[in-house]
């Protein structure tokens, strides 16, 4: 099993930036995919950004390119994602997430674990 903690939502205003932790707990960290997505009400869950195991390879969703970065400590068994140039439509509960082994970290009936989620709000 593996835990997951994300910290670090909030309220921004449109252009601002924000940095999402997840803290991971359990087994070990470091041979997991980890990857955030996201939920807005009424939508279905969307891939945002991954990183492999190593830290040597991201992927970002289109509509954060340029402007989210994710990165890990794997000493730390910590995740980030730094956001910045914030809109309006990113506003949504952002999840950490993890998997284990090959496929895609893309879609996430993949993952094998979760966060509970921190909010993002950005206004207008």
């Amino acid at each position: 099993q593996v835990q997951l903690v994300e910290s670090g939502g909030g309220w921004v205003q449109t252009g601002g930036s924000l940095r999402l932790s997840c803290a991971a707990s359990g087994r070990t960290f470091s041979p997991y995919t980890m990857g955030w997505f996201r939920q807005a009400p009424g939508k279905e869950r969307e891939f945002v950004a991954l990183i492999e195991k190593s830290g040597g390879y991201t992927y970002n969703a289109d509509s954060v390119k340029g402007r989210f970065t994710v990165s890990r400590d794997n000493a730390k068994n910590t995740v980030y994602l730094q956001m910045n140039s914030l809109k309006p439509e990113d506003t949504a509960v952002y999840y950490c997430a993890a998997k284990f082994g090959p496929g895609s970290a893309t879609m996430a009936r993949s993952i094998d674990y979760w966060g509970q989620g921190t909010q993002v709000t950005v206004s207008s």
